[in-house]
């Protein structure tokens, strides 16, 4: 299980400051803490790495706890976290005595659409009218969208992209993360799974937006522009990425972290999970009690989100979403109130 050991918590989309401050109001120290995540990526998947039979071994996850918990204790770190398993090792190490929180984001899945049209069309008529308005402004001002992937992406187009990237940080007050050479070396060692959507006017650029791929999935992660267009955002970050996946038959686009408005795009509010260990009994107590509230307070408000949701009710009723009602990515209010989905 790849781990690091931090001194704060930024880049984690998992926000315990809450937790820290209330260390340092007690005069203890909640840094270092130990993190089992993918850096600065909200993206859901695997942290426990092995092989696929020994996935469901309790005894292995048992064994890596007791070793993250001698390694606290080495280095007086407060805690141990791990951000976004996948719902079979959340649970799993929720069982090994972890604490596990719930957060939610919204999903995109392919209902085995031919093309962005068929995809409006499972839209309720005044939702559909919204979105093609939408669209139809940013042709409007002029703007142009192209989806670059693998070396179609040249040099110059990740000379405009990083300096896009670093407005996005400056218009909030601070510098991104990452630097040239990331960028540089993702693009030479991993081309095949990268996705540009390039937005340009004149012939000039003025905003881009970077993906990530696998074999089902398009991950939307990076956007910046040079110039503010009304709607270009949406454009960019979700109408292009759901158009990209209904082209190559991907199943599902996964946005990233946060975004309400994401839901009346045809977005579905899907859980997120992070499991926690504190060293301190007291404070891990007083952990529990908050995300025993916070998670009705999450269950609440996904049920509020559904109601959000764009579609006709022909298409909720036949489509993948019902398949979703009942696997769990959506739920209805008795599910919830008996806590099935969790």
């Amino acid at each position: 299980m790849p781990a690091y050991v931090k001194s704060h918590s930024y880049g984690e989309y998992v926000f315990d400051w809450s937790w820290a401050n209330a260390y340092q109001r007690a005069g203890r120290d909640y840094y270092p803490k130990i993190l089992a995540a993918v850096p600065f990526s909200p993206v859901t998947g695997r942290r426990l790495l092995c092989k696929a039979e020994l996935e469901d071994n309790t005894d292995i996850h048992r064994l890596v706890f007791e070793k993250f918990k001698q390694l606290a204790a080495n280095i007086n770190a407060s805690s141990w976290h791990v951000l976004f398993p996948d719902d079979r090792q959340a649970s799993l190490l929720s069982q090994q005595g972890l604490l596990r929180r719930v957060d939610c984001q919204y999903h995109w899945f392919n209902d085995g659409f031919e093309n962005f049209d068929a995809f409006l069309a499972s839209f309720s008529s005044r939702k559909r009218k919204n979105l093609r308005k939408e669209r139809q402004r940013v042709i409007q001002q002029g703007v142009q969208l192209e989806q670059l992937s693998g070396y179609d992406i040249q040099a110059s187009h990740w000379d405009d992209f990083y300096q896009f990237y670093h407005m996005t940080y400056y218009k909030r007050g601070g510098a991104g993360y990452l630097n040239r050479e990331f960028f540089e070396r993702i693009a030479d060692t991993m081309p095949d799974q990268l996705v540009m959507i390039m937005a340009s006017r004149d012939k000039y650029a003025v905003g881009a937006a970077l993906c990530f791929r696998d074999e089902r999935t398009l991950y939307g992660r990076y956007w910046g522009c040079g110039e503010e267009f009304e709607y270009l955002h949406f454009e960019a970050c979700y109408y292009q990425g759901i158009d990209y996946c209904i082209k190559h038959n991907l199943q599902h686009f996964d946005p990233g972290a946060q975004g309400q408005h994401k839901i009346q795009r045809g977005f579905i509010p899907v859980f997120t999970h992070s499991c926690h260990w504190l060293a301190d009994d007291d404070f891990a107590l007083a952990v529990e009690r908050f995300l025993r509230e916070e998670t009705e307070h999450i269950r609440d408000y996904r049920l509020q989100a559904c109601d959000m949701l764009p579609f006709n009710n022909d298409y909720l009723e036949h489509s993948i979403l019902a398949t979703h009602l009942s696997s769990g990515a959506i739920n209805t209010r008795q599910e919830v109130d008996n806590g099935k989905d969790l």
